[in-house]
């Protein structure tokens, strides 16, 4: 009976982390500092949802949210769940989780000599930039048709999709009266992206899938 419990407690949801201090330094520096952007940087939608995650799913200065819990709240909000990765996936791997509605997530934070930017995904990312608009019904059902057009598809198509994902979930922009917000979780979840996302300094292209889908991307700069 103990083991059995045991075997229950261990498999039932995802595994809580227990963070140290120094990652809770890191988080509470960009959290901090992304909280007093997100105002004249983000767009509605982001906006609107943030003080939710805040309320319900203990996301503040002090605390790294579990992914148990933002799972569930995302879930009761559109169907979307988390799933915890070690790191990179494939992307068709990736993308076939989103045509079911699950998030890849990763658990770990960047390191804190750099914490304004990574060029990998971590919890930050994960929380900060992508829940948000996982949250916002629209939003979900288009990430949601990215990762079924995805499923069954050939290798080229795959590469497409993927290039597209990372053009607007990743690092989109849009306007709100005449002022450019990001939408993107890769601009979202960066202080130093979100802050030359809407300036003058960085490139902005129109909308248009056809010339995204075979646009080359560097990962690794802003």
């Amino acid at each position: 009976k103990q083991w059995y419990q045991r075997r229950v407690a261990i498999t039932a949801g995802i595994p809580e982390v227990q963070y140290s201090k120094d990652e809770l330094k890191t988080w509470s520096t960009i959290f901090t500092k992304l909280s007093t952007l997100f105002e004249t940087h983000a767009c509605k939608e982001f906006r609107k949802v943030w003080p939710l995650l805040k309320e319900n799913c203990n996301y503040t200065k002090d605390t790294i949210p579990q992914l148990q819990q933002v799972s569930q709240f995302l879930k009761d909000c559109t169907g979307f769940t988390l799933r915890p990765v070690a790191g990179l996936l494939s992307s068709r791997d990736f993308l076939a989780g989103l045509a079911f509605r699950v998030f890849h997530s990763t658990q770990y934070i960047r390191h804190g000599a750099k914490p304004f930017y990574t060029p990998e995904p971590d919890v930050c990312h994960e929380l900060i930039g992508h829940v948000p608009l996982f949250c916002d019904p629209e939003f979900a059902a288009f990430s949601q048709e990215i990762g079924l057009a995805s499923l069954g598809a050939p290798d080229e198509w795959i590469e497409k999709l993927a290039t597209l994902y990372w053009f607007t979930i990743e690092f989109g922009v849009c306007k709100e009266d005449g002022c450019l917000k990001a939408y993107g979780a890769g601009c979202l979840s960066s202080i130093e992206e979100l802050q030359n996302c809407v300036s003058d300094k960085s490139k902005k292209l129109p909308f248009d899938p056809e010339t995204i889908a075979v646009t080359s991307y560097p990962i690794t700069t802003i």
